[in-house]
């Protein structure tokens, strides 16, 4: 054997009785990207890649698929009901605490079955902090489940803006659009003459008469309640019938 031979022998030995352990390759972990758009640098690139780490770009969405959708215009429906029949038994009461007479207490059963019977149920209702006003909607609560479940407002200054000439149909125009929203698509706002009925007349452009208990039902169509105000204005409202009670 000569020493060439010799040395090789020697290294076969020396890989044979020596077992190599070698460290698992990287596996680093990289950032869950948060969009389908992802795109690597020097990917189709015919040069050799170095040994720097992978560089990820992530390109979001600027916007979403229900910003792009504009919300439909929906029919929008308002209820302008003047309280019941009050009485005038005490003297000694003020304007304000007057309750409702027996034949107001009928009335009001009546007109709630009646708006009922029609579909119109209010989803959001917005009255006068007067007692008969209350008690107008206590009784019709207790009549009919779903102006139970309405919100419930209470607006004292629509008292007071029912005497001032010409005022109402701007005031409850804001209130309106201050408490409801948009998902809201009937509401009933309940008060008294002569701002009621003088509402009632600017919105639809007609001449309305609202005697206790009548109910005017109007209607016109929005994406929100104020483009339904904007775009109806003053007369652009469609009266779609009055409520009255039927008196034996």
């Amino acid at each position: 054997m000569n020493a060439v031979t010799l040395f090789n022998h020697s290294i076969n030995l020396n890989i044979q009785q020596h077992s190599f352990s070698f460290p698992p390759a990287a596996n680093p972990k990289w950032p869950r990207a948060s969009s389908s758009s992802i795109r690597r640098r020097n990917a189709s690139s015919g040069t050799r890649p170095s040994s720097s780490p992978l560089v990820v770009e992530v390109e979001s969405k600027a916007v979403s698929d229900s910003e792009q959708t504009p919300p439909p215009s929906v029919a929008r429906r308002l209820i302008l009901l003047r309280h019941a029949n009050s009485s005038w038994v005490d003297p000694s009461l003020k304007d304000h605490d007057r309750p409702l007479s027996e034949r107001g207490q009928a009335d009001a059963v009546k007109v709630s079955l009646k708006l009922q019977q029609l579909g119109w149920i209010p989803q959001l209702i917005l009255s006068s902090n007067a007692v008969r006003t209350r008690e107008t909607l206590t009784i019709m609560q207790q009549q009919v489940r779903g102006f139970l479940e309405a919100e419930v407002h209470y607006i004292s200054s629509f008292y007071s803006i029912a005497a001032m000439d010409g005022q109402t149909a701007e005031h409850l125009q804001h209130i309106i659009c201050n408490y409801s929203r948009d998902d809201i698509l009937t509401v009933m706002c309940m008060g008294h003459n002569r701002g009621w009925e003088e509402a009632a007349s600017m919105f639809t452009g007609a001449s309305i008469e609202l005697k206790t208990c009548n109910a005017a039902l109007l209607e016109t169509t929005g994406k929100s309640w104020d483009e339904a105000f904007t775009l109806a204005g003053l007369g652009g409202w469609k009266l779609q019938g009055i409520v009255k009670p039927v008196r034996l």
